[in-house]
């Protein structure tokens, strides 16, 4: 069966080692598609426009990570997640752009 969707880019290591770039491109892309609220607190969200989100996130993650939130079935909880696995390298990672 053919792949239903590409992947439009680099998918978030399990590292997070490129989790800033990976969060904008997420953010981008979900703005394109109209669907960036659907990663928004209190969002309206309907069930299908929630599956989308969840399917490209999925789509767009390390396999270990899949695996990992397997049982997470809403997109919110899932983009929650993964920020807070990985939010502690924005201070590791931001202070030294500064610089550049």
């Amino acid at each position: 069966m053919a792949n239903i969707e590409n992947q439009k880019f680099i998918a978030l290591d399990i590292s997070g080692k490129n989790n800033l770039s990976w969060v904008l491109d997420v953010k981008l892309h979900l703005s394109a598609k109209k669907l960036r609220y659907t990663i928004d607190e209190d969002n309206a969200a309907s069930n299908e426009e929630c599956a989308t989100t969840l399917i490209f996130l999925r789509h767009h993650i390390d396999d270990g990570l899949k695996y990992e939130y397997l049982t997470v079935e809403n997109p919110l909880e899932l983009w929650q997640n993964l920020n807070d696995m990985f939010e502690h390298l924005k201070a590791v990672v931001l202070p030294k752009a500064l610089n550049d």
